[in-house]
């Protein structure tokens, strides 16, 4: 297929890569040379070039001045393209974007990711996807070159409110890991082997085993970084007060990850939330 791919940071690069490598013949925008594929000078310049065009930005200003700003992608789609937006960026948002795509006779998806850099560049990301069944179905060989778990979620802005559900999660899950390993250092214990131990038991998490040892090593290169994890937890604390729902201990990790950044540590891993609260400690 002619895709074009706006967005060749730490995930959109990989995932770029994976497409070139499937036999897709590629359209670039945003991102440093290297690549195999036509390097063009605007995002019209993709969607003019291409059948699909597939964003994978940081945030919703970013996917919005992409699609609608000067030289944007929706000055160059024809009628029957498709633009799948991977960023994870507000649900609000997102369906605002795809009634403005849907208006010019395109398809549009969200199709947030999770799996990090890892997963972006070995194909294995866990894919969730907002639209309509038969443009999903569509788009199926695509989502398949990047990831393995791919669920249509439901319409419009469902892929990412269940992105946002998903950082509520990781997001906390990181803070309770930092906590317990600093309290079994602090208490005299080896947080390795407190760690070793807690992976035989209900504790256990993907999050412990990797980032668990990020923390004890504190080896803090990304991954994911916090200044995006902050954004989406962000996302979260924002629907939550439309939707007049308290999220206390999502408010209260973003805050911690405000501190994170304001220690300097806002390009680390996320995992850098065990020093955050090591630096409280002291």
């Amino acid at each position: 297929m002619r895709i074009g791919f706006v967005g060749l940071g730490v995930m959109g690069r990989p995932m770029a890569a994976n497409l070139v490598a499937a036999g897709h013949e590629l359209s670039l925008y945003r991102g440093k040379p290297g690549l195999d594929g036509h390097h063009c000078e605007s995002a019209v310049e993709v969607a003019e070039r291409a059948e699909v065009v597939v964003l994978m930005l940081p945030d919703t200003p970013d996917v919005e001045g992409a699609l609608f700003g000067a030289d944007g992608v929706a000055e160059g789609l024809k009628p029957g393209s498709l633009v799948i937006d991977m960023s994870s960026i507000s649900p609000t948002a997102t369906k605002s974007f795809a009634q403005r795509i849907e208006a010019l006779g395109a398809d549009y998806l969200d199709a947030p990711v999770s799996g990090g850099e890892v997963g972006a560049r070995d194909a294995t990301l866990t894919i969730m996807v907002g639209g309509r069944p038969e443009v999903f179905e569509r788009a199926q060989p695509i989502l398949e070159t990047l990831g393995k778990n791919i669920t249509l979620i439901g319409g419009t802005g469902a892929g990412q409110t269940a992105k946002v559900a998903n950082q509520i999660i990781v997001g906390l899950t990181i803070e309770a890991v930092a906590e317990a390993l600093l309290f079994a250092e602090k208490a005299g214990a080896d947080p390795a082997v407190v760690r070793e131990a807690l992976m035989g038991g209900f504790a256990s998490s993907r999050i412990l085993e990797l980032h668990g040892e990020r923390m004890i090593n504190q080896t803090f290169e990304p991954g994911f970084r916090i200044r995006l994890h902050r954004k989406d937890l962000g996302l979260a604390v924002q629907a939550a007060a439309e939707l007049d729902l308290a999220l206390p201990n999502t408010a209260a990790t973003q805050q911690l990850m405000n501190a994170a950044i304001a220690d300097g540590d806002g390009d680390l891993d996320h995992s850098v939330l065990y020093r955050t609260l090591l630096r409280g400690r002291s």
